[in-house]
C-alpha cells in the first residue's frame, strides 16, 4: 500500500528507489501565494494525502523530534547533489524530511509541496489519490526513519521520542507472587466506543484491575492451583524519575507524588509514600516541602480532585481524571488543531503574547476559537489519532519565537534563496499581470495623406513600444512619456488611435490626469498618439469616431479611342471621412455630374448594385451603409454609353458588366489583340485562359505556356494569376482587364518578385524574376545581379514601402523570403553599396548653417565665406520680400557617408564625421562645437541631445540622416534645456512683420527667469 517506504537502501540510492512512478510534474505559471495572516505554513493535497498532511505537521510542531532531525547534518546523511554516484550513502527519506520541515518554518509560502518527499518513498500517483490510515502510516514511517538512520547519531531518534512499555501484572490473592511481562509500544489503542471521554478509556484498558474469581480463575504457579488473582496494565516510565529532576520539577510535589502512584500500583500506605519520595529525590517531604506546603496528609487532602484517601487516611490512591493531566493535541485524518504558545510556535511573531488555536487543513492555517473545537469533537465525530507531549519539557529562550533556531547552516541558505527567487517571482508575476504594451505614435514623425495619417519614414521607426503600470495614472504616463522623448517641447496631448485600412485615425483624447488608465478603459496594446491636440504636420486633424476614414473601391467607365466595341471599367481606391457627404465622390474624380451605385452584396461583379437616388445625395457615407472596402461605382450623366439609366428608368443591377478584358500580350500575331470574356466570380482563372487563347486562334502555341497577368490602372502588368484560383480568391473584380503573357505562373511555393536597380524607380520600369520561398536573401541578390547584367558583391537588397520609396535593408542575408514575409508582387531594390555589419549603422552626414541672402554661408566664428560645389545641396525655399532684413536660408550640404557602431555616443559620432574631408574645410574647433539634428523631409528635424548619450537609445533606425550645425561656442544640452527655434516651427509672413522674421536662437534653463519671458511676446506675436 505505500510503495517502497520499507525498501530504501541508504548505502545506494538508485533511479528505482528515488524516482519509481515519477509523475510529469508541469511548471506553475504563477509562483506560489505567500503565508497569510497568521504566518504559518500548510501542506498542499496531492489528491489524497490529507492523512499524511496531518501526520508531517504534527511532527513538525513537536520540537524535539524536529531538531533531533535537524541535528542531522550532511557528514551523516549525504547531499542531494551525490545521490546519483555509485558509492554514495545518501538517506532521501530524512533528508526530504529535513527540507520539508525548513521550507515550513522559513518559506514564505502558503503551502509547500510533498512531491518530493512522496517520491523518496517510491509512491506512484495512484498512491497519492488514495485515502489511508494515518496510524499505520506512522508506524511505516517510523520504522522507515530507523531503518534508513542506522549507522548514525540518530539511530534512536524514534526509540528515544517515543517509545514507552505496557507492564502486564497479575498478583494472586493466595500467595500475592506477582507475574509480570512488559511489552514495548509507539502508540495505544484504546475503546473509546460507550465510555464518556478519552480518560475513562484510558482508565479502563490500562489502569482499572481485572479480577480473576468464580468461573474465571488464574493458575498460579507458586501456589501450583487455580486461584482468585489481579491483572493490571500500567504504562512504565521510559525515563526513570531521577533523570528528569531540576530544580523547576522537584519543586512540585505534585508531580512526583502523581508518578511514585502511578509506580506502585496506584495504592501505597501514606507512611510508604513518604518513603518512597525520599528514596526517589534524596531528600524528605518536611526538609523539603512542609514548609510551604504543609503535612504530607494534609497536602493530599489539599488535592482532592487528583488524591483519594481512605477513611481512617491510612492508605492513598489516585482518582480516575488525577491519573492523565497531558494536554492533549486533537487530530483527524484530514486536519490539525494546534495549541500552541509564543515561544513553541514557529511561524508566529513576537506580537502575539498569548495561546492561540490553529485549524490546520491542508493548505489552509486558520485560527479557531476553543469552543468551535469543543463542537466539533462532539457528537459522531472524534479525532482518530492524538499525539501527547510532556508538559515540563521546557524551550530554551533562544528558541522562543525564533524560526530559524535549530535549523541546519545549509537549510537556511537554501531557504534564504529561495525566498529571494519567490519575491523576485511574484514581482515578475505581479508586473506581467498589471502592465501592459502600448504603442505610442509620434505626432512629428507623421503626416496627413490621402485621408488619414501616415509615418514619415517607416512604421518601425515612428512607432516606440512602452510597457507601463496600468494601476498608475495618466498623469504618469504621460511624465514618462515626456522623460522617454527628450527632444520634445510644447504641449503634450495623449488620443487614443487606431489602424484603419486608410491609416491611422484618432478617436479619443485620454483626459484626467488623476484617473489610472485601467480607469481610462485602455486595452492592452493600444495605440496612443502623441501630438499637440491640434494639429500634425500644419495640417488641422479631425477626431472621433464619425469622421473615420472609410477606404472604398471606386468605379468608373473609362471610354478608350475603341469606345464602339466596349467600356472600360477602372478600379481605384479612395479615402473618405465617413461623415462626408456620398455626393463627394464626384468632386473627388473631377466629374461635374453623375450618378453613384453602390454594392451591397460587398462583391462588385455580383448583383446588388444599387444607384443613389438623387434626394439621398446629401447623406453620409455611414447613413447609406459604407465600410472600409465598398465598392462604389460612378456613371458619367453626359456619357451616350451610359448604364445608369435604361427607358427612363433606375438600373438595380450590374449583370450587364460580369465580364473580364484579356489583352494579346504574347507578342505572336492574331487576328485579335483584345478580347472579352464573360464570367462569374467562381470562374476559375484556367476557364479565363483557356477561353481567351480560343479566341485569339493561340491553342497550339499557348495552351501549356502562358498565365494571364491582372493590368491596374496605369497599365502595369502584376503579379501572375495561378490557375486553380476562382476570380474570388484572385480579387479580381469584374471588368478588369488581363493580359495574356508567355511563360507559367509560379506554384505555390515559388514568388514573383519585381525588382530593380536604385531607389529612384520609375513605375512600368522593373524587371521581373520567379524564385523559391525558402531562397536565402543573399542568393536572390545573386541571381537579380546576373539578370540585371550587374557585377560586384558591393550591393544589398531593400524592399520598397508602400510609398515607392526604399524602404529597410534585408539585413538578414541567410534568412529566406518566407521567413522575411516576403511576398508575391513585392518589388526589391537593388542598392549600391555594402550593409554594415551587425550593430553599426551607416549615416549620411549633412552640413547645416544658415546661408544669407547672397547665397554665402554665413559663419558663427568669423571665418572666411566658403562655398563649395562638392556634393548636393539641399535648399529650403525663401520667402520673397523686403531686402532690407531679409531671413537666411535653411541649406544643407552633403558630406559624405560614416560608417559607426549604434553603442557609440553622440559624441564620437561627431568626432567621426571630422575626418570626413570636406569637413576639414570649415576649421570646426571640437565636437562641443557642434549640434546634431535629424534630417526629415529634407531639412533638420529632431535635435539630439547629451552627448554622452549612445545612438541605440535615440532609436534612430537604419535610414537615419544627421545634420551638423556650427557653433559660436561649445555646449552639451542636456535633458533640462530647452532649445527655441521659431523660424523653423513658425512660418512668418515678412510683410507684416519683415522685423521677426530675423532668426531667433537660444539655449535656456527652464528655471532661468531672465530668458524666457523676454522670448514669449516675441515668439507669441511670431505664431500670430
Amino acid at each position: 500500500m505505500f510503495g517502497d517506504l520499507f525498501e530504501e537502501e541508504y548505502s545506494t540510492v538508485s533511479n528505482n528507489q528515488y524516482g519509481k512512478g515519477k509523475k510529469l510534474k508541469t511548471k506553475a505559471l504563477e509562483p506560489p501565494a505567500p503565508r497569510e495572516f497568521t504566518n504559518l505554513s500548510g501542506i498542499r493535497n496531492q489528491g489524497g494525502t490529507c492523512y499524511l498532511n496531518s501526520l508531517l505537521q504534527t511532527l513538525h510542531f513537536t520540537p524535539e523530534f524536529r531538531e533531533a532531525l535537524f541535528s542531522l547534518g550532511p557528514e551523516e546523511l549525504g547531499l542531494f547533489e551525490d545521490k546519483d554516484k555509485p558509492d554514495a550513502k545518501v538517506r532521501i527519506i530524512p533528508l526530504q524530511l529535513q527540507r520539508l520541515f525548513a521550507q515550513l518554518l522559513l518559506l514564505d509560502q502558503e503551502a509547500a509541496s510533498t512531491t518530493d518527499l512522496t517520491d523518496s518513498f517510491g509512491w506512484t500517483s495512484n498512491e497519492e489519490m488514495r485515502q489511508h490510515d494515518v496510524q499505520e502510516l506512522n508506524r511505516i514511517l517510523f520504522s522507515a526513519l530507523e531503518t534508513s538512520l542506522v549507522g548514525t547519531s540518530g539511530h534512536d531518534l524514534i526509540n528515544r521520542l517515543y517509545h514507552g512499555t505496557i507492564v502486564n501484572q497479575i498478583v494472586c490473592k493466595e500467595c500475592k507472587n506477582v507475574s509480570e511481562r512488559q511489552e514495548d509500544f509507539l502508540d495505544l489503542t484504546v475503546a473509546v466506543k460507550n465510555v464518556s471521554g478519552l480518560e475513562d478509556a484510558l482508565w479502563n484498558m490500562y489502569v482499572e484491575e481485572e479480577v480473576f474469581d468464580c468461573d474465571n480463575l488464574y493458575h498460579c504457579g507458586t501456589c501450583d492451583r487455580l486461584v482468585q488473582a489481579a491483572k493490571e496494565e500500567k504504562s512504565k516510565p521510559d525515563v526513570n524519575l531521577k533523570d528528569l529532576q531540576s530544580e523547576e520539577e522537584i519543586d512540585h510535589p505534585l508531580m512526583i507524588l502523581k508518578a511514585i502512584l502511578l509506580e506502585e500500583n496506584n495504592l501505597i500506605p501514606v507512611d510508604q509514600l513518604g518513603q518512597k519520595l525520599l528514596k526517589k529525590i534524596g531528600i524528605s517531604w518536611n526538609k523539603k516541602y512542609r514548609k510551604q506546603h504543609g503535612p504530607l496528609r494534609k497536602f493530599l487532602q489539599l488535592h482532592s480532585q487528583i488524591f483519594l484517601l481512605s477513611s481512617d487516611e491510612s492508605t492513598v490512591r489516585l482518582l480516575k481524571n488525577g491519573s492523565l493531566q497531558a494536554e492533549s493535541d486533537f487530530q483527524r485524518n484530514d486536519r490539525q488543531i494546534f495549541k500552541m504558545l509564543p515561544p513553541e510556535s514557529p511561524g508566529l511573531n513576537n506580537g502575539i503574547s498569548c495561546p492561540h488555536w490553529f485549524d490546520i487543513n491542508d493548505s489552509k492555517v486558520q485560527p479557531i476559537r476553543e469552543k468551535d473545537i469543543e463542537q466539533q469533537f462532539q457528537g459522531k465525530e472524534s479525532a482518530y489519532m492524538l499525539f501527547y507531549r510532556k508538559s515540563q519539557l521546557q524551550r530554551p529562550p533562544e528558541a522562543r519565537a525564533n524560526p530559524r533556531y535549530g535549523v541546519p547552516c545549509h537549510l537556511l541558505n537554501e531557504m534564504d534563496a529561495a525566498n529571494i527567487e519567490l519575491q523576485t517571482k511574484r514581482e515578475e508575476c505581479d508586473s506581467a499581470n498589471n502592465t501592459f504594451e502600448l504603442h505610442l505614435h509620434l505626432g512629428p514623425q507623421y503626416h496627413f495623406f490621402n485621408g488619414a495619417l501616415h509615418p514619415v519614414v517607416s512604421q518601425t521607426e515612428s512607432m516606440w513600444d512602452l510597457t507601463f503600470d496600468k494601476r498608475k495614472t495618466l498623469g504618469d504616463l504621460r511624465q514618462s512619456i515626456f522623460q522617454l522623448l527628450e527632444f520634445w517641447e510644447g504641449d503634450m496631448v495623449l488620443s487614443v488611435a487606431k489602424l484603419v485600412p486608410a491609416g491611422l485615425h484618432i478617436y479619443q483624447t485620454l483626459g484626467g490626469d488623476e484617473l489610472t488608465l485601467c480607469e481610462t478603459e485602455i486595452a492592452d496594446g493600444e495605440d496612443i498618439f502623441v501630438w499637440n491636440g491640434v494639429e500634425v504636420g500644419g495640417v488641422h486633424i479631425q477626431t472621433g469616431i464619425d469622421c473615420e476614414p472609410l477606404l472604398l473601391n471606386v468605379l468608373h467607365l473609362d471610354t478608350s479611342s475603341e469606345r464602339e466595341k466596349c467600356c472600360q471599367v477602372i478600379e481605384s481606391p479612395h479615402v473618405f471621412p465617413a461623415n462626408a457627404e456620398v455626393g463627394t465622390v464626384l468632386t473627388a474624380l473631377a466629374i461635374p455630374a453623375g450618378v453613384i451605385f453602390i454594392n451591397s452584396a460587398g462583391c462588385p461583379g455580383g448583383e446588388g448594385w444599387t444607384a443613389i437616388p438623387k434626394e439621398d445625395m446629401r447623406k453620409t457615407f455611414r447613413e447609406q451603409g459604407l465600410r472600409n472596402g465598398s465598392s462604389i461605382l460612378i456613371q458619367d450623366s453626359h456619357d451616350d454609353n451610359s448604364l445608369l439609366t435604361k427607358e427612363e428608368k433606375w438600373v438595380t443591377s450590374m449583370n450587364e458588366i460580369d465580364w473580364l478584358h484579356v489583352k494579346n500580350l504574347c507578342q505572336l500575331e492574331s487576328e485579335e489583340k483584345q478580347v472579352k470574356i464573360s464570367a462569374t466570380v467562381n470562374t476559375m482563372v484556367f476557364d479565363i485562359r483557356i477561353k481567351a487563347i480560343k479566341e485569339f486562334k493561340l491553342m497550339k502555341e499557348l495552351a501549356d505556356n502562358s498565365c494571364l497577368r491582372p493590368i491596374d490602372r496605369h497599365g502595369k502588368l502584376l503579379c501572375p494569376v495561378p490557375d486553380s484560383y476562382t476570380l474570388k480568391e484572385a480579387e479580381l473584380k469584374m471588368g478588369s482587364s488581363l493580359g495574356l503573357c508567355l511563360g507559367k505562373a509560379p506554384s505555390s511555393s515559388q514568388l514573383f518578385l519585381f525588382f530593380a536597380m536604385g531607389s529612384d524607380v520609375q513605375p512600368g520600369t522593373e524587371m521581373e524574376i520567379i524564385v523559391e520561398e525558402t531562397i536565402s536573401v543573399r542568393d536572390c541578390l545573386k541571381l537579380m545581379l546576373k539578370k540585371s547584367g550587374l557585377q560586384g558583391d558591393a550591393w544589398h537588397l531593400r524592399k520598397m514601402d508602400w510609398c515607392y520609396e526604399a524602404g529597410e535593408p534585408l539585413c538578414e542575408e541567410d534568412a529566406t523570403l518566407k521567413e522575411l514575409l516576403i511576398c508575391s508582387g513585392d518589388t526589391l531594390l537593388l542598392i549600391e553599396g555594402q550593409l554594415p555589419p551587425p550593430g553599426f549603422l551607416k549615416v549620411p552626414i549633412w552640413w547645416y548653417q544658415l546661408q544669407g541672402p547672397s547665397g554665402h554661408w554665413e559663419s558663427h566664428q568669423d571665418q572666411t565665406n566658403y562655398t563649395s560645389s562638392r556634393g548636393r545641396v539641399w535648399r529650403a525655399a525663401s520667402s520673397q520680400g523686403a531686402s532690407g532684413n531679409e531671413p537666411a536660408q535653411v541649406s544643407l550640404l552633403y558630406l559624405g557617408d560614416i560608417e559607426i557602431s549604434e553603442d557609440a555616443t553622440l559624441a564620437e559620432l561627431k568626432s567621426q564625421a571630422m575626418t570626413l574631408l570636406p569637413f576639414l574645410e570649415f576649421g570646426v574647433p571640437s565636437p562641443a562645437h557642434l549640434r546634431a539634428w535629424t534630417v526629415e523631409r529634407k531639412l533638420p528635424g529632431r535635435l539630439l541631445r547629451t552627448d554622452r548619450q549612445p545612438l541605440r537609445e535615440y532609436k534612430l533606425g537604419r535610414r537615419i540622416e544627421i545634420c551638423l550645425e556650427p557653433l559660436q561656442k561649445g555646449e552639451n544640452l542636456g535633458n533640462h534645456q530647452v532649445h527655441i527655434d521659431p523660424m523653423m516651427a513658425l512660418k512668418c509672413q515678412q510683410e507684416a512683420h519683415p522685423q521677426l522674421c530675423q532668426c531667433v536662437r537660444t539655449v535656456c534653463h527652464p528655471a532661468d527667469s531672465s530668458s524666457l519671458p523676454s522670448l514669449c511676446p516675441l515668439i507669441l506675436l511670431s505664431s500670430s
